[in-house]
């Protein structure tokens, strides 16, 4: 049987946080943490579990100086908690925050629920909210790619300012949101006709990676469709495996999503909003990048020589270093 330790039982931001499974993992090809990391169990209303990588910032807090907000990190479709925990999580934790990677309930070791698919974006993002509610004694930042981006738009729509007290309390304050290589708004029905008529190879793979997950047995599309052409084989074979793993049901029905999109606009609020985009995203374009960038009236940024998975290709430090120099120029 299964020894879940919920971290909402903690002591709000001392969390030093150990969980036992007994029974085999759900995931054949576990992740292994790395130093200073740290796999447990978020309890949510519903009974399931969510796992959540943790790693604390490795600095000496001086009690009189700013506290920097916790960063909470969610994937997208196909990833789970490990692909921010291989690279950012040591980055971020060494520069001075503590992060807390989740899995999405049917992802990595999180519990599946009943059903053909995981959630929907109002599910998910209650679950990134009850997470954050239940946990962290200060407005986190949220950060999100590529599908995970959509969810946390789902997100900053929903919340309110002081006024509205009641909502504010479902979807807790944040102090900023990034968005990186995000599904736009609107959603992918764009980035899918505007494939299929500027550019109909690249739809076509693109369909016959993510659709008919083609990019599980073929190393050359998985390369294409998620990171750099200078990606070594094995490492590109190494996050292959992880991700054929990751995902035992689809983040959404998408029909369905779609139907529900797009998101409504961000209600008057002091969120720092981050729009952040690869120049070499095989999945999201230039196009679904500005389009995010207007929506929230902010300049996009976009990564030379950086693929779709920010966070784990070869260049994985360019984007954290955007996004660092963004974090130190919060409420300063």
């Amino acid at each position: 049987m299964a020894i879940v330790l919920s971290i909402q039982h903690l002591p709000k931001m001392t969390l030093n946080p150990i969980a036992v499974l007994n029974e085999p993992r759900k995931t054949r090809v576990p992740y292994e943490l790395k130093q200073g990391q740290s796999r447990v169990f978020h309890q949510l209303p519903s009974g399931l579990n969510m796992e959540v990588i943790v790693q604390k910032s490795v600095k000496e807090k001086n009690p009189e100086s700013r506290k920097d907000p916790p960063l909470v990190f969610v994937h997208g479709s196909y990833h789970s908690a490990w692909c921010w925990a291989e690279h950012w999580l040591p980055f971020f934790s060494n520069s001075g925050f503590d992060c807390f990677a989740l899995s999405l309930l049917g992802q990595g070791e999180s519990d599946t629920p009943s059903g053909t698919v995981a959630g929907s974006l109002q599910t998910h993002a209650g679950d990134v909210a009850d997470f954050i509610k239940r946990n962290l004694s200060l407005p986190p930042v949220l950060l999100g790619h590529s599908f995970g981006g959509l969810i946390i738009q789902y997100y900053l729509a929903n919340m309110r300012n002081e006024l509205h007290y009641e909502m504010q309390n479902l979807y807790p304050k944040l102090t900023g949101a990034a968005l990186i290589c995000s599904v736009p708004p609107s959603g992918n029905s764009g980035l899918v006709w505007r494939y299929l008529f500027s550019k109909p190879i690249a739809a076509f793979k693109v369909t016959r990676s993510l659709a008919a997950k083609a990019f599980q047995t073929s190393l050359s599309l998985c390369r294409e469709t998620f990171f750099s052409a200078t990606m070594e084989d094995n490492l590109v074979l190494r996050y292959q495996e992880l991700m054929k793993e990751s995902s035992r049901v689809p983040l959404f029905d998408l029909r369905k999503l779609n139907e529900s999109l797009p998101v409504p606009k961000m209600t008057a609020c002091s969120t720092e909003i981050l729009v952040l985009g690869a120049k070499d995203d095989f999945i999201v374009d230039a196009e679904g990048l500005n389009e995010t960038g207007r929506f929230y009236n902010v300049t996009p940024i976009c990564i030379e020589g950086v693929a779709h998975d920010m966070m784990l290709d070869c260049s994985w430090g360019e984007g954290a270093n955007v996004i660092l120099s963004w974090l130190n120029g919060l409420n300063r």
